[in-house]
């Protein structure tokens, strides 16, 4: 695990030196703030353990870094796609260079690549100036920001309610302490699988939850048991969100919101679109939550602010998430933050795939929300080495449910490429070069 980053960082408008990345005694540059314009040189990407990693070089010698959630592997020629776009352009001037290949992508997986070079933008802007992202954003609004879990898990062995009980009692138990845990119960998890006739028809094998339909009243009062036995084990210290979809008819879902009523769940999530659905439906939506005193929560999978629209001005949820590797980037999150503080929406990221640069991204944009913010979704870094091939990231990340944010220039991050090149694939060999 790598050291905490130094607080101390360059000075504001030191002179442009020879030496553009003069390391410091702990091995991480220092940046210094750069002569205007820079130019982009190159776009790259990689396949990195389960993650595409985005690699944008400029003329000044400083890199930018971003990642997509894993595993996305599909992705790699979709980031190259937008190289013909940048190159040239001026990386400090992310939304016009936004502006060049925003057009051109659509809701989850095929935001991904645009999200990952809009990290990359921020990460190379903000090492030029010699500022951490979050003061180009408009600097913090808190100093520790709050994550929920949703990457530290353990492999469950069924679908009961004691399954239920046992698995949040290992996460409640984790170091990293964390007040909001989040469990995936329904059509999200492996339940219509392990347990019959939860659903009226059949149960289709496939990925990205490919089941949908109404549920039988068995399954019913059985995904509400397992609600009620992680309830009695997390009590009122640790918070419990519900990831349940997609797949839920509006009826089924207004039954189970009104049947958690009395036990205070965060929200629940995604429950009549979600994860890898290309539309989101608002004013469905807006039938349950106006229905119900349960939070309702979905935005994972939606691409750009206009598809939020609806959403936030309706009150068609409580809660969005959306997610910075898939929403367009981490500006595009903030903005649409903003707005929906505006029609007291509160904001709870996805991010469980996004990696550990992608947990670096977040820890700054969430930096800078309103108070609408809740948490986070918490990402690690898999395989387990990833965490050997990054260095500025404190240790340990998470306190008691808290991240504090660091002020290296930039995300506050870098990837070894000594360290990361044993990792690269044959067709990835020159991704450092």
């Amino acid at each position: 695990m790598s050291n905490p980053p130094s607080a101390s960082g360059p000075v504001a408008g030191q002179p442009l030196a020879d030496d553009r990345r003069a390391p410091t005694e702990a091995g991480q540059p220092t940046y210094r703030r750069k002569s205007f314009p820079l130019r982009i040189t190159d776009l790259r990407c990689a396949i990195i353990g389960q993650n595409p990693v985005v690699r944008i070089t400029t003329d000044a010698g400083i890199v930018g870094w971003g990642e997509a959630e894993n595993p996305k592997h599909y992705l790699k020629p979709h980031v190259e796609f937008y190289k013909p776009y940048i190159l040239g352009e001026d990386p400090t001037n992310v939304e016009r260079v936004m502006q060049r290949i925003r057009r051109i992508g659509s809701f989850k997986p095929w935001g991904s690549a645009v999200s990952a070079i809009e990290m990359a933008l921020w990460d190379i802007a903000g090492k030029a100036a010699g500022l951490p992202v979050y003061k180009l954003l408009g600097g913090k609004v808190r100093d520790h920001v709050r994550v929920y879990n949703g990457g530290v898990r353990f492999p469950m062995t069924g679908s009961s309610p004691q399954d239920y009980a046992d698995d949040v009692a290992r996460m409640k138990a984790s170091p990293e302490r964390f007040s909001i845990i989040k469990s995936s119960i329904g059509f999200h998890s492996a339940t219509l699988h392990n347990v019959p006739n939860m659903i009226y028809g059949e149960v289709r094998e496939g990925f990205h939850h490919p089941n949908r339909g109404p549920l039988t009243e068995r399954g019913l009062k059985h995904i509400i048991a397992c609600v009620e036995a992680m309830k009695a084990v997390l009590g009122d210290e640790v918070g419990l969100a519900l990831d349940c979809g997609p797949g839920w008819l509006p009826t089924d879902a207004l039954r189970l919101a009104r049947a958690v009523e009395p036990l205070n769940v965060m929200w629940l999530e995604d429950m009549l679109t979600g994860d890898y659905t290309p539309y989101v439906m608002a004013d469905v939506y807006r039938d349950v939550t106006h229905a119900t005193s349960t939070p309702i929560h979905t935005g994972e999978q939606i691409y750009l602010r206009q598809n939020f629209r609806e959403l936030i001005e309706s009150h068609a949820v409580n809660i969005i998430g959306p997610d910075p590797a898939d929403v367009g980037g981490i500006a595009e999150l903030k903005w649409i933050a903003e707005y929906a503080d505006l029609h007291g929406i509160l904001m709870a990221p996805h991010g469980i795939f996004d990696g550990l640069i992608g947990l670096a991204a977040l820890v700054q944009v969430c930096a800078t929300m309103p108070d609408n913010y809740i948490a986070f979704e918490y990402p690690v870094g898999k395989p387990a080495w990833w965490y050997d091939i990054v260095d500025g990231l404190p240790d340990p990340i998470v306190k008691d449910g808290l991240i504090e944010v660091w002020d290296a220039p930039g995300l506050g991050v870098e990837l070894s490429p000594d360290r990361a090149s044993a990792y690269l694939s044959a067709d990835d060999q020159g991704f450092f070069d």
